[in-house]
């Protein structure tokens, strides 16, 4: 298989951002996932507004708890790249905050696969998700990040809109370091899918056994 390039782990982060996040609003409209929702908005925008500072863009507005969690800002000072880090931002902001949880709160329980190319993905997607013991209370809480993982890790269509000629040059370079940590993204959006898939079928057999409308 073709070798991995930034713009194609890119481009399919955020189609399973977009499709994860069209699940939770689609079948999963509860207010207990409202909450979910809002903490992977609030590392995602975050991780926009953090770039946006790091880069000298001015920010006009930053808002969370709403319908639709933004960041507005103006150009980054930073020439051409600036925009590129802005809106990518939260694919490292969402996997940042996951490695503390993992290395401080559960103390180092996932192993983290290699994910080094495509052609070896479905075997360390499986390894990784192998490690999943839902008899385990870390396993719980890590169901509740992987509800909303797309909303925190993956880049809207608006982010991407914003800088679409420099993803579409970037779908032809390869660069080892990204295509690992977006193919680790990939995989925790894509886990994210199955679980909220397996709720979707257990909420619609209660409700038909129930009568729940």
């Amino acid at each position: 298989m073709k070798e991995a390039t930034i713009g194609i782990v890119i481009i399919a982060i955020s189609a399973l951002g977009y499709a994860s996040n069209w699940l939770n609003w689609r079948f999963l409209n509860y207010k207990i996932n409202y909450l979910l929702y809002y903490f992977g908005a609030f590392v995602h925008e975050t991780s926009h507004a953090l770039l946006c500072l790091a880069t000298g863009a001015k920010i006009s507005e930053y808002k969370v708890f709403t319908r639709q969690p933004h960041v507005t800002y103006s150009n980054s000072k930073l020439p051409i790249l600036g925009n590129l880090f802005i809106s990518i931002a939260p694919i490292f902001g969402g996997l940042t905050v996951l490695f503390f949880v993992n290395k401080y709160f559960f103390i180092d329980y996932y192993v983290m696969p290699s994910f080094s190319d495509w052609n070896y993905f479905l075997s360390d997607f499986l390894s990784f998700i192998k490690q999943i013991n839902l008899s385990d209370w870390r396993n719980l809480l890590t169901i509740f990040f992987f509800l909303n993982m797309g909303a925190m890790i993956g880049p809207s269509w608006q982010d991407l809109k914003n800088v679409w000629f420099l993803i579409l040059l970037l779908v032809f370079v390869p660069w080892p370091l990204f295509v690992h940590l977006g193919l680790l993204a990939i995989a925790l959006i894509l886990i994210n899918i199955i679980f909220q898939l397996f709720l979707i079928i257990i909420i619609s057999i209660f409700k038909l056994i129930f009568g729940r409308k």
